[in-house]
């Protein structure tokens, strides 16, 4: 049997469960998750090796309208750049629901050759199996669609469908990655993703999207562990206090919460120090949103 190897996009609205699907395909969790829209700020790349066939999925920002900062242009610009170096675009939509975004979407990948497949996510939401049936006709009306795949990510409903279905139409080729492989970012990626994931799980309104996470410095400490120190960075004085907490009870549940995420990823005890600090215009400064285009 031939090898087949290919580069999937997985694109959608804001929080339409790219990244669960994409944690989901990989068996790990290599992309920050929560409740909230627009978690996802990077592209992050990951690979499923399964015997003669290799996917490598690129989990993307979620397309959102409306944004005027320079962050939300970037995180836009990542998204759709990326759909025109894959073989393969799996877009995620909320139950089949239609919105201004998915409208967007469809714009920007008429011309595209390469296969798409629609799926229709969060189906364990629907009470009704007519009301899935029927969404799935009008979707298929919409677009010239390689396949509709309903699925859950989330209870894993319909995933190996998905699986096997997209195989097909992955290009036959030799793997571009060792078997072994899963990622290509670093430690300081994964310190970054578990502070914002923790920042989103505990803090509401406008705080988390308006908070970045550097990574000042790893080190490893004589006993084996690793000393981390990392700043937060958000707009306003009010933010800082907010994320601070009283007597520093925030910051230190926040902390505390990213320190087991990292433990589990690295495998080692994890010392994690956490400052924060104010930028005011960070949202529009191209030397800190550089860090975000792919």
């Amino acid at each position: 049997m031939e090898q087949r190897c290919g580069y999937v996009a997985i694109i959608g609205s804001p929080n339409a469960g790219k990244s669960t699907l994409f944690n989901r395909l990989l068996g790990q969790k290599l992309s920050s998750i929560s409740y909230k829209p627009q978690t996802t700020r990077h592209q992050i790349v990951g690979v499923k090796t399964e015997g003669d066939v290799q996917f490598v999925f690129v989990d993307t920002p979620g397309i959102h309208l409306g944004g005027k900062k320079l962050l939300n242009k970037v995180l836009n610009k990542n998204a759709l750049n990326v759909l025109y170096d894959v073989d393969l675009i799996l877009w995620l939509t909320d139950r089949g629901i239609w919105t201004g975004e998915e409208d967007f979407i469809l714009k920007s990948v008429r011309g595209i050759e390469c296969p798409l497949i629609l799926v229709v996510n969060k189906i364990d939401q629907l009470v009704r199996k007519e009301e899935l049936l029927s969404r799935m006709s009008d979707l298929a009306k919409r677009h010239n669609f390689a396949e509709i795949i309903p699925i859950s990510a989330l209870k894993n409903e319909n995933i190996e469908d998905l699986v096997d279905t997209s195989k097909k139409y992955l290009p036959e080729s030799e793997h571009f990655y060792p078997q072994e492989y899963v990622t290509d970012r670093d430690t300081s990626f994964f310190v970054c993703e578990s502070v914002r994931e923790a920042i989103f799980i505990y803090l509401e309104k406008e705080l988390p999207y308006a908070s970045h996470v550097e990574v000042e410095s790893i080190i490893t400490r004589e006993d084996g562990g690793m000393q981390v120190s990392a700043a937060i960075w958000v707009e306003k004085d009010s933010q800082k206090s907010i994320l601070i907490g009283h007597k520093g009870a925030m910051l230190k549940k926040i902390g505390t919460r990213a320190r087991h995420a990292i433990e589990r990823r690295v495998n080692q005890k994890v010392h994690l120090d956490l400052w924060v600090k104010i930028n005011k215009d960070w949202q529009n400064s191209s030397q800190v949103v550089g860090k975000y285009e792919s």
